[in-house]
């Protein structure tokens, strides 16, 4: 049975956007209703929270000085020593019923960035692609936008829209991260147990993915085949992302519940380890 321990016990309302910066060998992720991003150093167990003024759902390392945080607004540039702020671009800023969501680094330097309704209307939302500057509607009529991650090679994009329930695959230009095709259905999950959200993938390629809802975490080969299901101590586990050894760590929320779903989900809202004996691929810089 593969082994699954709780890193952090602080209950998020909605925990996402896990992300494991090499360098600092730490991991962090958001609570976006809370309006907080934590931390975990994994040298020294010490945990750490910044408070945000707005909500924020993922970030990137731009260097050895500067994080790029994704919030309500736009995407923010963050000096890790001074803790100031200064603004790389708006996304949908002047929407005021929309947030960030799920978003990821292509291995182009490229951050696909998902929005969507505060209340996940229905195609409130959208993907884009930013690099370099520039940023590009890829994908609109989005509901919830989640699962965004890219093949090791970086020739292929995948996504979902949640309330739809497939995972979509496209063709992409490597170099640039943009798409060179339609996207096609590699997996429909609609009708099966859980939400697919949050995904990341492997350095061989597979895909392993978040249930919202099932309480598991499932693992696919590039053809979309299942490789492996893993149950989690949570049922709304919302996002994984790889820290080491073989690890990934997995966010969850207790968002939606009243007092006695809060309280029969114990776990809802921690931030889980798991041994998956999986080879990690780890995230590249964004280019902004």
């Amino acid at each position: 049975m593969t082994q699954v321990s709780i890193l952090s016990d602080h209950r998020c309302q909605l925990g996402e956007g896990p992300f494991f910066c090499e360098r600092r060998n730490t991991l962090f992720w958001f609570d976006i209703i809370g309006r907080k991003r934590h931390a975990h150093d994994f040298a020294t167990n010490a945990q750490t929270t910044l408070e945000l003024t707005e909500m924020a759902s993922a970030m990137a390392v731009v260097d050895e000085q500067h994080d790029a945080i994704l919030t309500n607004s736009g995407l923010w540039l963050h000096n890790i020593q001074s803790g100031a702020w200064s603004p790389i671009i708006d996304i949908e800023a002047d929407i005021a019923a929309n947030r960030s969501n799920d978003a990821r680094i292509h291995p182009s330097g490229a951050f696909w960035i998902g929005t969507m309704g505060l209340n996940a209307e229905h195609e409130a939302g959208a993907i884009y692609h930013y690099r370099k500057g520039k940023l590009s509607k890829l994908f609109g009529q989005i509901s919830i936008p989640n699962a965004i991650c890219f093949s090791p090679d970086g020739h292929t994009a995948y996504f979902t829209d949640t309330s739809a329930g497939e995972l979509m695959s496209v063709a992409v230009d490597p170099e640039t991260g943009l798409p060179e095709s339609e996207p096609n259905v590699l997996i429909d999950h609609a009708g099966n147990n859980g939400g697919l959200d949050g995904a990341i993938v492997d350095a061989d390629g597979n895909i392993w993915i978040a249930l919202w809802g099932a309480a598991a975490v499932n693992c696919y080969a590039p053809d979309g085949s299942l490789l492996n299901s893993i149950a989690m101590p949570a049922m709304q586990c919302s996002c994984p992302a790889f820290v080491g050894d073989g690890k990934i760590a997995v966010t969850s929320a207790w968002q939606g519940y009243d007092a006695a779903a809060k309280e029969k989900d114990t776990n809802a809202g921690m931030t889980f380890l798991v041994d998956a004996n999986a080879k990690p691929k780890f995230e590249p810089r964004i280019l902004i």
